[in-house]
């Protein structure tokens, strides 16, 4: 069982449970707000190296992916929802079984580039305390700036129904790369909200607007 930090809320127990996955240096706790306006069964994690979770030092994807996937022990099936590395990590779970992935909505994540980018910016030592494991930053930062063909290729096993959240022009994140990354997926649909790349909290009804009608229609 995965030692992973988490905070889970009530709403209705007959579907699959809504996981939530935070962005780089955040934790669970991002996602108090939209918890109450989702009316489902909620788990918020605090990824590796953040919050109350481990710092394993193997920070990869993969492996974030992987912890998720042990926490999950239990449900056959549940929907993600995931805000830039959260995005990322919710991506790689679901490249990884899809079979345990129903829905998804990814907001304003960074896919790989096309061709590499080398300088990462990232120092040594954080410029002020945090209260994350700083050796994150680097890996991140490294994997997200890193091209990865074997990523493009598997966009297209995802089965889930995939909703992506794009933040528009004021976000840092490449909106045409998230965009041709969407298109590569059998079953994705693409979400302009432009108000930059932390979109749940700079505009959390405009968020909550467009996400929760996705989380609870029912089934076709």
């Amino acid at each position: 069982m995965s030692t992973l930090g988490r905070l889970t809320t009530g709403g209705p127990a007959d579907g699959p449970p809504v996981v939530l996955l935070h962005a780089l240096g955040s934790s669970m706790h991002t996602w108090a707000a939209f918890t109450k306006a989702l009316p489902r069964h909620t788990i918020a994690l605090d990824l590796p190296g953040h919050g109350t979770s481990p710092r394993t030092g193997d920070y990869t994807f993969t492996a974030m992916a992987d912890a998720v996937l042990a926490c999950l022990d239990g449900y056959e099936e549940v929907d993600l929802v995931g805000h830039s590395l959260g995005g990322a990590v919710a991506m790689h779970v679901a490249m990884r079984a899809p079979e345990r992935v129903r829905r998804m909505v990814v907001e304003d994540i960074a896919p790989p580039p096309h061709e590499p980018v080398t300088d990462y910016g990232i120092p040594a030592e954080p410029p002020e305390p945090v209260d994350f494991d700083w050796a994150l930053a680097g890996a991140i930062k490294t994997l997200i700036r890193t091209p990865d063909p074997s990523w493009w290729a598997a966009l297209g096993t995802i089965t889930a129904d995939t909703l992506w959240l794009a933040g528009g022009p004021p976000s840092h994140i490449d909106q045409g790369r998230l965009r041709d990354a969407a298109a590569r997926m059998p079953s994705a649909t693409v979400v302009e909200i432009p108000v930059g790349h932390r979109i749940h909290s700079e505009a959390p009804e405009e968020f909550a607007a467009a996400v929760v009608p996705f989380l609870t229609r029912a089934a076709p």
